[in-house]
C-alpha cells in the first residue's frame, strides 16, 4: 500500500474557452505548464500520494510530467467534479487519512495555505472542509452558505435563487475530506441539477444530513485560489506569479531597476548582489551567480552564469555555461554547447557555437566561432570566422594557446593552430599552423595606375 497523506488534482477538463489546441493545464505560467504548480503545492504541504484525473488529451498530459510518484486515473466522460472523484476511488482503495482535493487549474495556491487547511480539517474533526475566499464580485463563483462554522451547502450559481446570490463567500474547489465519508458520500450523488452533472458540492449537503460536521477555512489572499478558464485570466495568473518570483528574489539580495519589466521563469537562481535591468528575461535551468549586471534585453535559456559576469544590452545566450567575470555583448549570440572558461571578453555581434573558449580568450566584434577549441590568452581580430561546415559534415577547429589572430581571417576547418602563432590580418587558414609561427595567406597586390582615369574618360564619351 502508498504510505503518506493523498492528493486528487483534477485536470480532465477541454479548456475550451482558451481557445487552443494545447490541453488548458499545460499552457506554460512562468517556465511551468499549469498543472506543476498544484502539485508541487501539494507535495511541499506533505501530500505524497498525487492521482491526477485526466480526460481531455490524457496522454499528451500525463507525457508531460514523468514522475514517479503521480498515479494518473482517466475519466473518460467529463460529468462533474464529482464523477472525477468517483474515477479516483478505487485508487484509493485502503487509504484512511485525510484526502485533498485540488484542482489543476489553480495554479497560484501555495503550501502554507494547503497546511493550514489540513491542520484546520484535522483540529475541528470535520467530515469536509472547504477552502473559501471573499470576493466582492462573486459572480460565476458557487456559494457558501453557513450556519456559524457549520456549513449548510455550497449553491452553484446556476442554482442559486437571489438571496443566495448575494452571499460573497465562495467556494474555491479545494476541499479535505474525511476519505471513509467522502467514498461513501460519493455513491449517493445524482445529476439532478441545471448542468446535469455529478457536483462535488453535493458531498457537503451529504454531510450535513448525515449528522457530520463541516468547516470552511477562508483564504486570506483571494488571489491564491483564482481559476484559469481564458488567455486573459492566464496572462494575470502570470503577472502574478511573476511578481512573487521577483519579490522573493529581491528580498534574497538580487536588484531590479523596474521587477515590473524583468521576466524570470520559476526555479531559476540568482545570487546576491546581482543587478537586472529593464526587459531582461531568465528562462528555464538558469542559474546566475553573484555580482553580476544584466542590461536591458538580454535573454538567458538553460545557462550557467559564474559570479562577476556583465552580460551588455540585447545578448541572446542559450544552453552556454559562463566562467566568471567574463563580458558578454552588446549584441552578442550564444549559441547550444558553449563554454567560456573566465575572464573572456565576447563582444558586439559576435556569435559562438559548441565552442570552448580557454581563461582570457576573446572576441571583441563581428565574429563567428563554431565547433572550436580554443586555449588561453587568444585574441580574434574582427572578422574572424571558423568555417566549421562542408556542406554535408561539421568539423573542429583547434586554437592553441596565446595565438593572435588578425582581422578578416577564416579557418577552413578542420585545422590546427599551433600556439603562440600569429595570423596575419586578411588570411585564409587551410592548412595546420606550426607553434610560434606566422601564418600568411594573401594574394599578390596589383596596382594598375591611371586605370580610374581612361575609365572615367571612356563614361563621358
Amino acid at each position: 500500500m502508498e504510505k503518506g497523506l493523498a492528493a486528487v488534482i483534477l485536470a480532465a477538463g477541454k479548456g475550451t474557452r482558451m481557445r487552443s489546441a494545447v490541453p488548458k493545464v499545460l499552457h506554460p505560467i512562468c517556465g511551468q505548464p499549469m498543472l506543476y504548480y498544484p502539485l508541487e503545492a501539494a507535495r511541499l504541504a506533505g501530500f505524497k500520494q498525487l492521482k491526477v484525473v485526466v480526460g481531455h488529451r490524457a496522454e499528451e498530459v500525463s507525457d508531460t510530467f514523468n514522475e514517479a510518484d503521480i498515479t494518473w486515473i482517466r475519466q473518460t466522460d467529463q460529468l462533474g467534479t464529482g464523477h472525477a472523484l468517483m474515477c479516483a476511488a478505487d485508487s484509493l482503495c485502503g487509504y484512511s487519512g485525510a484526502l485533498l482535493l485540488l484542482c489543476g487549474d489553480v495554479p497560484l495556491i501555495q503550501p502554507d495555505t494547503l497546511r493550514q487547511l489540513q491542520n484546520y480539517h484535522l483540529q475541528q474533526r470535520a467530515a469536509v472542509t472547504v477552502l473559501t475566499a471573499q470576493l466582492p464580485n462573486p459572480t460565476g463563483y458557487g456559494r457558501v452558505i453557513r450556519d456559524g462554522e457549520q456549513i449548510l451547502q455550497i449553491v452553484e450559481e446556476k442554482d442559486a435563487d437571489e438571496q443566495q446570490r448575494q452571499v460573497t463567500e465562495i467556494n474555491t474547489g479545494t476541499y479535505l475530506f474525511d476519505t471513509a465519508f467522502v467514498l461513501s458520500a460519493l455513491k449517493g450523488l445524482n445529476k439532478n441539477n441545471a448542468q446535469r452533472e455529478y457536483y462535488l458540492t453535493d458531498v457537503v449537503a451529504a454531510a450535513v444530513a448525515a449528522g457530520e460536521k463541516t468547516r470552511a477555512l477562508c483564504v486570506e489572499d483571494p488571489t491564491e485560489v483564482m481559476g484559469i478558464n481564458d488567455r486573459c485570466q492566464l496572462a494575470e495568473a502570470e503577472v502574478l506569479m511573476r511578481w512573487k518570483i521577483n519579490a522573493d528574489l529581491m528580498f534574497g539580495g538580487v536588484s531590479m531597476t523596474d521587477p515590473t519589466t524583468v521576466y524570470i521563469d520559476n526555479g531559476v537562481e540568482i545570487g546576491i548582489d546581482t543587478i537586472l535591468h529593464p526587459n531582461v528575461h531568465l528562462h528555464g535551468k538558469t542559474t546566475i551567480g553573484k555580482n553580476c549586471i544584466i542590461e536591458t534585453g538580454v535573454v538567458v535559456v538553460d545557462s550557467q552564469i559564474a559570479d562577476g559576469v556583465h552580460l551588455k544590452a540585447g545578448s541572446a545566450i542559450e544552453e552556454a555555461q559562463i566562467g566568471p567575470k567574463c563580458k558578454i555583448g552588446p549584441m552578442a549570440h550564444l549559441r547550444p554547447g558553449t563554454v567560456l572558461t573566465g575572464n573572456n571578453k565576447i563582444g558586439n555581434f559576435v556569435e559562438m557555437k559548441k565552442s570552448v573558449l580557454g581563461e582570457k580568450s576573446q572576441a571583441s566584434h563581428l565574429t563567428y566561432i563554431g565547433d572550436s577549441e580554443v586555449g588561453k590568452n587568444v585574441n580574434f581580430g574582427c572578422g574572424t570566422i571558423t568555417c566549421n561546415y562542408d556542406g554535408v559534415n561539421k568539423h573542429q577547429t583547434t586554437v592553441e594557446d596565446d595565438v593572435f589572430v588578425g582581422s578578416d581571417c577564416q579557418f577552413i576547418a578542420p585545422v590546427t593552430i599551433g600556439r603562440n602563432s600569429l595570423i596575419a590580418a586578411g588570411s585564409t587558414i587551410t592548412e595546420d599552423v606550426p607553434p610560434d609561427s606566422l601564418a600568411l595567406s594573401r594574394t599578390e597586390q596589383v596596382n594598375v595606375e591611371g586605370w580610374r582615369l581612361r575609365k572615367q574618360k571612356k563614361s563621358d564619351k
